[in-house]
């Protein structure tokens, strides 16, 4: 018989229960920064006592990018022990423990703490006595590559990637012999081995996220050569938001073992698929979906309205659902991106999309821009506040568009509304429109403020640096 997966502890005390049963040597305890990074630091079961489980430690948040200035560095790190597990990477035996990020002056929790963020956002939304619950399931895409160089310096500037799934290595060469079995441009939806060839790595995958108390549903082979999607079932907004972090953190390591390299990037490979995360998502109150009924595909006003309210607010979003200068690669018509906001029960190049439910309980709306760049924390809970401010504010979306929306006319197409191009431009909606998002505090103006100047550094970086297309087409001109 299997060992039970350890997922939380009921308080100081079962957690080093569960620590000396499973002869942990090492507490591994870990935040994510506001670019989604996860961070850790891990203490030796010597020093790991019911007082520091209880009320945390300090730590120098000035080192975390777009937090503290080093005059005011000191921060705390409170351990969250409804969200353990056993580290499956480690070779000691380590327990990972999520925590959140106080300030210790002000004894509150840090306004740029994108786990805090969340958390203000499940407590705005039993506020306001719409919906008691929000839930979320994301569908995260990547590739995994067997190898990836890059330079970024004053005279050279490149990347390459490669995998052995990539057309352009049906005539290489290899020690074993060349199989001949890979997917072409847009030939990888679906396709069995030997075709698919990392279905054993998937199927690991999430094993592993299993063994962590996510629930796993499926994986497959995307539209790309050497893209790739595991599925797992929708939570909470903050356990799924954890969840989505527990998701990358093992797609990298598990590759990683397996000597690839796996990558979250929206738009690495030229000419082909980008990756997105499309983001599946509803309310629910007493147990009840709030978002069935008898409008449009089977849904309730109160879903029109969230559309509504997504739509409305999208190129303010797009900051956090796509918060990368890559993210505006994927982000162009064409390539199944869902760049027309818009929404439709049939037509996956819709921004929203209705999937088809067998009941109630399965009516939610699917929000397809955001890519896995982005900090869930943060993304999940900007998409909630915008459809929780269209509910407030009755903003119905308009009728549904059911048509190819690639085959509409220019004219056409210039009167229905589009995702940012740029991050640039979703920076810029940001900070000319946000009053819904600081609604209970949820979002603060001091971290709205403190995203987009760290993002800007981003924009700053990429704008400035010579990019090798522009070789070709201006340096003999």
């Amino acid at each position: 018989m299997s060992d039970p997966i350890i997922t939380s502890a009921k308080n100081a005390a079962d957690c080093l229960k569960i620590a000396k049963e499973y002869a942990i040597e090492f507490f591994n305890f870990r935040f994510t920064d506001l670019r989604s990074k996860m961070h850790h630091v891990a203490f030796h079961k010597n020093q790991v006592t019911e007082d520091l489980l209880n009320n945390g430690f300090y730590f120098d948040g000035s080192s975390i990018s777009g937090w503290k200035t080093i005059e005011k560095s000191d921060m705390q790190m409170k351990p969250d022990l409804s969200r353990i597990s056993l580290c499956p990477f480690s070779a000691q035996p380590t327990m990972d423990i999520f925590c959140d990020v106080y300030d210790p002056i002000e004894e509150e929790p840090y306004e740029r703490d994108p786990r805090g963020i969340a958390k203000k956002a499940e407590a705005y939304l039993k506020k306001t006595k719409i919906a008691d619950t929000a839930s979320f399931g994301p569908e995260a895409e990547f590739f995994i590559f067997d190898d990836v160089r890059f330079e970024v310096s004053a005279h050279r500037v490149f990347h390459q990637v490669d995998s052995a799934e990539l057309p352009q290595n049906s005539s290489k060469s290899y020690d074993e012999g060349n199989m001949g079995h890979r997917p072409g441009i847009k030939g990888g939806y679906f396709p069995e081995a030997p075709m698919d060839s990392a279905s054993d790595l998937r199927a690991e995958m999430l094993s592993v996220m299993s063994s962590l108390g996510v629930n796993p549903e499926k994986h497959h082979h995307e539209v790309a050569p050497a893209q790739h999607e595991l599925g797992f079932t929708h939570e909470t907004l903050l356990k799924c938001a954890d969840n989505t972090q527990l998701y990358k953190h093992v797609v990298h390591n598990v590759a990683h073992a397996y000597g690839k390299t796996a990558t979250f990037m929206p738009k690495p490979v030229f000419g082909d698929n980008g990756s997105g995360m499309h983001c599946h998502q509803s309310l629910w109150k007493n147990g009840k979906p709030l978002f069935a009924g008898k409008k449009y595909a089977g849904l309730s006003e109160e879903c029109l309205f969230y559309i509504g309210g997504i739509i409305k607010h999208a190129r303010s979003i797009n900051a956090f659902t796509n918060p990368s200068t890559n993210s505006y690669k994927r982000l162009v018509p064409g390539y199944e991106a869902p760049v027309i906001l818009a929404y439709s029960a049939r037509n996956r190049s819709a921004s929203c999309r209705i999937p088809m439910a067998t009941s109630d309980n399965g009516r939610r709306v699917e929000v397809r821009f955001p890519d896995a760049l982005a900090n869930p924390y943060l993304a999940f809970s900007a998409m909630m506040m915008a459809g929780l401010d269209g509910i407030e504010n009755k903003i119905h979306p308009g009728e549904a568009m059911d048509e190819n929306l690639y085959d509409l006319s220019g004219e056409e197409l210039a009167k229905v509304p589009q995702v940012c191009s740029s991050l640039r431009q979703a920076l810029t909606a940001l900070k000319e429109e946000h009053a819904f998002l600081v609604k209970g505090d949820v979002f603060t103006e001091d971290m709205i403020n403190g995203y987009i100047d760290l993002k800007m550094e981003e924009v700053e970086a990429f704008e400035m640096m010579p990019h090798p297309i522009e070789f070709e087409m201006y340096y003999s001109s």
